[in-house]
């Protein structure tokens, strides 16, 4: 039973907003098919008011909008369950909650932070410990620093800054630690950067995402030496990049020898709460503060971040900033003190586990899948899954790049890494698009290269991941690779072809993902640089617009957006069937014929325009001699009617017409005698390319799979071309099999007499069509 009216009306109401902003299906109003509705334009405030519905209304209109939202968000705003309505009801909570009287306020705010502190303690085996919540993630390390400068500087109460100048302190960050970290830390401290030190990770031996601990250890002794003190140093659980974990035994031990303060984060600290742990996550338990990102590991929007620490002085705790006297700031923690309440022990430890089952799920299937390379951590227990596209080489290719690495920054191994940088770049965002469930994405690593990155503790409880969007993920990827090996293998195809090509040039974009670029360049040498230019862009994209209008399945496009070359056709991803010489040749025709009937337009308008200067010429000089054989008489009005009356005068009209086949201009006189138009010389035939293959029905463009057909029926052809032709030079009574003897050629050239006289009779024109040979046969023998 509700015993405070005003709540139940809150989760009411909270129930109402919700369920009509989630509402995606807008009623269509009259109001709606103007572009610009009066209500979306800013205005003064309404002096009476607004009810809660017409504002929920406003606000349902700005977030959908009429820009379309992407997919994921959309995705994102659909899932937001109940244990997320928690999160949001206790947002109007805490608000409800601080106009409370001041002890009750002080007793709940209490009550709700010592259990939220309790509960997350002992879910992630943290003993004996404080809890700061947070809405920036990096807000919890911030305050850790300051704690620590109180700690390490006795007097910085006092006298500030001032004393930092007798010993620096220093931060030491991995390198494999979010970008711009210790920037981030230095500026919000007011520290220069040279407090901060960026410490490398392994290179030899070890994971080359974790951090290096012997380098580490010599660092920490040169800066001691130089008279600076060590102050904290911030180590993963889960690299942002791979989701590889740190030595953390090791760097604890380090940490007390120097008495550095040793603060873990990172997505693995997730597993904590799992009834198997690994040894190297379990050390975190051990470490002197952590930060814990509650909100995308269960799926709660608009929970804080919590930094979970242990420090024995509560008055540094306060001067620090990591606990506060105000009341209604210990009210961050009651979203997720509902939120936690609601999920309980067994829900948060399902989620955690679900994920980590969904990256066990996509390991196991990448292990079998060719050319894929994977880099987790344990492949026990490693909950974010990192893999790539990669061709491994022949024993022979192996050797000559093993000779090609021994040189430093080779170039061909350069453009190696960035080719495949390139194809698994397009691979994640296929990936993504593909199957915008999986939640997975790319991710630069330094060593690796590009990736794509499968982070379910960050994605699946937001996103609803299930074992099936894997396994579709998986298909998808099965999909992609023989277009990504067959792509690969023909590239350099591609380039030679292109290159032996007269007319076309090859250009090397290794950050397109495709088969290549080809430009087609025009022979006018003679033009300037800005019209060659206008000319070659023109060539160029009608080019591109009849390659798209071929049935095939390659994708031709201008290329990307920002950053491509200028006047190109970028070839798309293929398959292995692609027959590459007869693309080439099919653009260069293609372009030559798109720049010779260019040039046919240009001439064709010059000589039209001369054309018609001539015709004025002659038009004006036939009506000169028109009236000279007329006579001045008749040129007077009303004395040359009358005299056309009795002596009319007899004259043909005279015109005159171009004929655009010719090029010439021509007289009339015939069409008036005629009473028909001239057909002139007939025009030449639209030129095509002579290169395009005979495709059956359905069949789609530069197929390499029924290349052997299309020779068999060429031989064919030509074979019974030349039988043909060897038939009309055998005397017509002999067979194909037969030989021709003595007596047989006298009677042969007998019957070619007789042939001959029938060809008279029957008017036989051999150059226009060859005589039929079985015809003539019979005829001979009739005669």
């Amino acid at each position: 039973k509700m015993v405070d009216p005003t709540l139940a009306e809150m989760g009411k109401n909270l129930n109402e907003a919700m369920k009509m902003l989630e509402d995606n299906q807008r009623k269509v109003e009259e109001e709606n098919e103007k572009k610009y509705a009066r209500k979306d334009i800013p205005g003064p405030l309404q002096g009476s008011g607004q009810d809660m519905v017409s504002i929920l209304q406003l606000v349902q209109n700005l977030m959908h909008g009429e820009e379309e939202e992407e997919t994921s968000q959309s995705y994102r705003l659909q899932n937001v369950g109940e244990q997320g309505h928690m999160a949001l009801l206790g947002h109007s909570l805490a608000a409800y909650i601080s106009v409370l009287g001041r002890e009750r306020l002080r007793k709940l705010t209490t009550r709700i932070l010592s259990d939220t502190t309790l509960w997350l303690c002992r879910l992630f085996r943290y003993e004996n410990g404080s809890a700061y919540y947070h809405e920036d993630d990096r807000e919890g390390l911030l305050k850790i620093c300051r704690l620590v400068i109180h700690t390490r500087y006795e007097d910085y109460t006092l006298e500030g800054f001032n004393v930092l100048c007798t010993k620096q302190p220093v931060i030491y960050v991995s390198s494999a630690a979010r970008t711009g970290l210790g920037q981030a830390l230095c500026n919000q401290l007011g520290l220069p950067l040279s407090c901060m030190c960026l410490v490398p990770c392994n290179t030899m031996f070890g994971s080359q995402h974790q951090m290096d601990v012997a380098l580490l250890d010599r660092v920490i002794k040169d800066d001691v030496e130089s008279g600076k003190l060590p102050l904290l140093l911030v180590a993963n659980a889960g690299t942002p990049g791979a989701g590889h974990t740190d030595k953390l035994g090791r760097l604890k031990e380090l940490c007390e020898q120097y008495k550095m303060w040793l603060h873990v984060e990172g997505v693995n600290l997730a597993t904590l709460a799992l009834g198997y742990v690994s040894s190297s996550v379990l050390a975190a338990t051990k470490c002197d503060s952590m930060t814990l990102t509650l909100g995308s590991w269960l799926g709660l929007p608009a929970v804080p971040a919590v930094t979970l620490y242990r420090h024995e002085d509560p008055s540094l705790s306060l001067a620090a900033g990591l606990t506060s006297s105000q009341p209604v700031e210990k009210l961050r923690a009651l979203p997720l003190w509902l939120s936690l309440q609601y999920l309980g022990h067994d829900g948060i430890v399902e989620r955690i586990k679900h994920a980590s089952q969904l990256s066990q799920r996509l390991l196991e299937n990448l292990k079998n899948l060719d050319f894929i390379k994977t880099s987790v951590e344990d492949e026990m227990s490693s909950p974010v899954v990192v893999f790539k596209f990669f061709q491994e080489y022949s024993n022979r290719d192996q050797t000559s790049h093993a000779a090609q690495a021994s040189t430093i920054q080779h170039p061909i191994i350069s453009n190696e890494r960035h080719i495949y940088d390139t194809f698994n770049q397009w691979l994640g965002e296929q990936l993504a698009q593909l199957v915008p469930a999986s939640g997975v994405d790319v991710v630069e690593l330094e060593d690796e290269g590009t990736c794509v990155r499968f982070s379910p503790l960050m994605t699946s409880a937001v996103l609803g991941t299930e074992i099936q969007d894997i396994d579709q993920l998986v298909d998808c990827l099965k999909m992609k690779i023989p277009v990504l090996t067959s792509t690969l293998q023909l590239r350099e195809e591609f380039e030679q072809e292109v290159r032996r090509t007269v007319g076309l040039l090859y250009i090397e974009d290794l950050g397109w993902p495709g088969l290549g670029v080809v430009r087609y360049n025009s022979h006018c040498d003679e033009k300037n640089d800005g019209k060659q230019e206008k000319e070659l862009e023109k060539i160029n994209t009608e080019l591109l617009k009849k390659l798209n209008e071929l049935e095939s399945d390659l994708t031709f496009s201008l290329g990307p957006e920002f950053g491509g070359q200028k006047n190109c056709v970028y070839i798309g991803m293929v398959t292995e069937d692609l027959d590459v010489s007869e693309l080439v040749e099919t653009i260069a025709a293609t372009g030559r014929e798109i720049e010779e009937n260019s040039r046919l337009l240009e001439n064709m308008t010059e000589v039209v325009r001369k054309g018609i200067q001539e015709a004025q010429l002659q038009l004006q000089k036939a009506n000169e001699e028109r009236l000279l054989e007329e006579g001045l008489l008749r040129q007077i009005p009303v004395v040359g009617s009358v005299l056309n009356w009795f002596s009319p005068f007899q004259a043909s009209p005279k015109g005159r017409t171009f004929n655009l086949t010719a090029g010439s201009l021509e007289s009339t006189e015939s069409m008036y005698v005629s009473k028909a138009q001239g057909t002139g010389t007939t025009p030449p035939p639209t030129p095509t390319s002579s290169l395009a293959k005979q495709r059956l029905p359905g069949q789609k463009a530069f197929k390499r799979s029924l290349r052997s057909s299309d020779g068999f029926s060429e031989t064919s052809s030509i074979s019974h071309c030349d039988d043909l032709d060897k038939m009309d030079q055998r005397p017509p009574n002999l067979s194909p099999g037969q030989e021709q003897g003595p007596l047989e050629m006298e009677k042969g050239e007998e019957q070619k007499e007789v042939v001959q006289a029938n060809t008279d009779t029957e008017d036989i024109h051999s150059d226009k069509s060859p005589p039929d040979c079985t015809k003539v046969e019979d005829q001979a023998s009739q005669r």
